[in-house]
């Protein structure tokens, strides 16, 4: 029940954006299938190979990445004390949506239910939402399996400090901390879908419901804060870049071929530490 929740808060808002009824086409469901598929594929190699294009600015945004995840790993001792402290403050119905959420089994009923309503009702958009999620969440979550893998960096219930690692992991799931794969899965859906929309509220709630399972990492000991702010521009970076992959492959663009252009900051005050997003 929890689960069917979780796509329904999910899936209603790609409902909402789709603005008319999808007339049928000559072209069949399988040929859309195919053509989607394939695109998934490629869109996910065309994300691992970014990196050999970088220019200037993506250097520059790569600098960042380091540098927040730097930043953010001063404080990981503190936030988690913190967090970890107040878990148990935390509503229950909040704590399972975290949970359930980020697992890549509910992930993938999500991006799938998203593009199959889209393929069944010929919606190219929707179709192209479902292909951008399911892309992108490939990308990213296989990236961070091999990462946490040969990384081993230990959990915070392990009771092991911030430093500890294993690296090339042997198994122990208590060295499986750098990065958070919910807060990748988590993040990855709510910028692709928020990226349908002008709106900045209703772009603002779908953050906020992708943020839940990643700042709950955090309240449950599962994650440092460093390995949910790399997490998250890894989502963010991903889904970017396949996005542009998949402005050349359909004719549907969002919010009207607006300009796609994400900037960040780094916040500091008495007490704080904080990443903001202006879309």
């Amino acid at each position: 029940m929890r689960l069917l929740r979780c796509i329904f808060l999910l899936t209603f808002p790609l409902c909402i954006c789709a603005q008319e009824i999808a007339i049928d086409t000559v072209e069949t469901r399988w040929d859309m299938a195919k053509y989607d598929f394939g695109n998934i594929f490629k869109g996910v190699g065309y994300a691992y190979s970014r990196p050999l294009h970088w220019q200037g600015s993506q250097w520059t945004d790569a600098a960042i990445v380091v540098g927040a995840t730097g930043t953010a790993y001063l404080f990981d001792d503190s936030t988690s004390e913190y967090m970890r402290g107040i878990r148990d403050n935390v509503p229950k119905v909040v704590r399972d949506y975290g949970f359930e959420y980020g697992s890549p089994s509910n992930n993938y009923i999500l991006t799938g239910a998203v593009y199959l309503t889209g393929l069944v009702a010929k919606d190219e958009k929707l179709r192209r939402t479902g292909v951008l999620l399911i892309s992108s969440a490939t990308a990213a979550g296989f990236l961070q399996q091999v990462m946490k893998s040969a990384i081993g960096r230990a959990r915070p219930l392990s009771g092991r400090n911030k430093d500890t690692y294993k690296p090339l992991w042997s198994g122990d799931r208590e060295f499986h901390s750098f990065p958070s794969g919910h807060a990748i899965l988590a993040m990855t859906n709510a910028h692709a879908i928020a990226k349908q929309f002008k709106n900045k509220w209703i772009k603002g709630g779908i953050y906020t419901l992708g943020a839940i399972p990643t700042v709950s990492r955090l309240w449950e000991g599962k994650h440092w804060l460093s390995d949910i702010t790399f997490s998250v521009f890894v989502s963010i970076f991903t889904v970017e870049a396949i996005d542009r992959y998949l402005d050349k492959k359909y004719a549907q663009k969002y919010n009207n071929g607006a300009p796609k252009k994400v900037s960040y900051d780094l916040n500091f005050g008495p007490g704080t530490f904080g990443i903001s997003m202006h879309f």
